[in-house]
């Protein structure tokens, strides 16, 4: 760690700088500096796909050196401050390219939905573009090591998007040695609407080519069944599977394993604890206004009641929204813990009141 880094950690220059926090000015100088926060710029754009109303395309960062790296399968929040907008959009995102350390470069694969503000933003977005990220998150990982690879084989069975987790555990293991001559065969099946809408296809197709025992199946305008399972994967219910994909394709599958104990799946959902009590009201005092608390975070039903609060990353990181609580008791919505303290300074965008509350706002 450098010295410059241990002064900005520093607890003596957290208290000057509260309650926004030192990040909140180091930003303002150059947007990757960081003591805490992890921000990333966008260095290289690929699309994948031209897919009309759909487009894919892979985005390299360069995150700061905050960055803690990821395990192959997991997630990060994105924040992205959108032009004439106020609020900074907040959209989580599978990282697509194989195991990072502290600081090292790493993939996002986006498509870009009709009504996605943020990847259709993202998905067009030019080399510079800088982005907050949260730490890696989520348990949708191999649960052995390439150095540990032990003799079970995997199955891999994606469909749509839900091939960049499947993708960054596959690359994992190709790049560290992986090898299926010690008994650990892999089995990878997608489901692409089209050959068209098909992501990673060159690589995929090298993969499928190469002497290494990965099995590569890219099925094209059909729907997961048993017969294909039994036929393409025989024995999966006794196999080690990772599941990810659209909501009927994932139901399906599960059907197919009913009983088994080998599935594992991801949703591409946080894991956020129920919001507040939404009982009482929510009081703003510094303007007087007073809204039925409807369980939102204290930023949103502020942002409902025409307030305008300061905010950053919207998800617990910058503490650009740090807030007096003057009375009642707040539930953070990504840890549940609850706190009842009185006049204590709270990030607003992930505090949810429980019943009566009275912010300083």
């Amino acid at each position: 760690m450098s010295t410059l880094t241990r002064i900005a950690r520093s607890r003596t220059l957290a208290a000057l700088a509260s309650p926004h926090g030192v990040d909140h000015y180091l930003s303002r100088i150059n947007p990757m500096w960081a003591a805490h926060e992890v921000r990333a710029r966008v260095v290289d754009v690929h699309r994948e796909t031209s897919t009309p109303g759909a487009p894919v395309a892979t985005l390299t960062l360069q995150p700061t050196p905050t960055w803690r790296g990821h395990r192959a399968g997991q997630h990060v929040q994105v924040g992205l401050d959108l032009p004439g907008s106020a609020r900074r959009a907040t959209r989580c995102f599978t990282v697509s390219s194989a195991a990072s350390r502290p600081g090292e470069p790493i993939t996002l694969t986006v498509r870009a939905h009709a009504d996605g503000q943020v990847s259709r933003y993202l998905v067009d977005a030019e080399p510079g573009l800088v982005l907050h990220l949260s730490q890696a998150q989520g348990d949708f990982t191999l649960p052995v090591s390439p150095a540990t690879p032990g003799i079970d084989p995997l199955l891999f069975i994606t469909g749509g998007s839900g091939i960049t987790p499947a993708m960054s555990m596959l690359r994992t293991l190709l790049r560290d040695g992986y090898d299926g001559r010690a008994g650990r065969r892999v089995t990878f099946l997608h489901y692409a609407r089209s050959a068209e809408d098909q992501v990673f296809a060159d690589e995929l197709a090298r993969i499928a080519a190469a002497d290494n025992d990965v099995t590569v199946h890219l099925r094209h305008g059909v729907r997961v069944s048993e017969h294909e399972l039994r036929r393409l994967a025989p024995g999966h219910r006794e196999t080690d599977t990772f599941l990810c994909g659209p909501a009927p394709m994932m139901d399906a599958v599960r059907e197919l394993y009913a009983g088994s104990d080998r599935l594992r799946t991801e949703q591409f959902k946080l894991a956020v604890t129920p919001s507040g009590t939404a009982e009482g009201a929510v009081t703003f005092a510094a303007t007087g206004r007073s809204v039925p608390n409807t369980g939102a975070s204290v930023l949103e039903q502020a942002e409902q009641a025409g307030l305008a609060p300061a905010s950053g990353c919207r998800m617990g990181i910058c503490f650009t929204c740090t807030t007096r609580k003057a009375e009642g008791t707040v539930r953070h919505v990504l840890t549940g813990a609850e706190s009842s303290l009185p006049d204590e300074d709270i990030q607003i965008c992930v505090s949810a009141p429980v019943g009566d509350c009275v912010v300083d706002l």
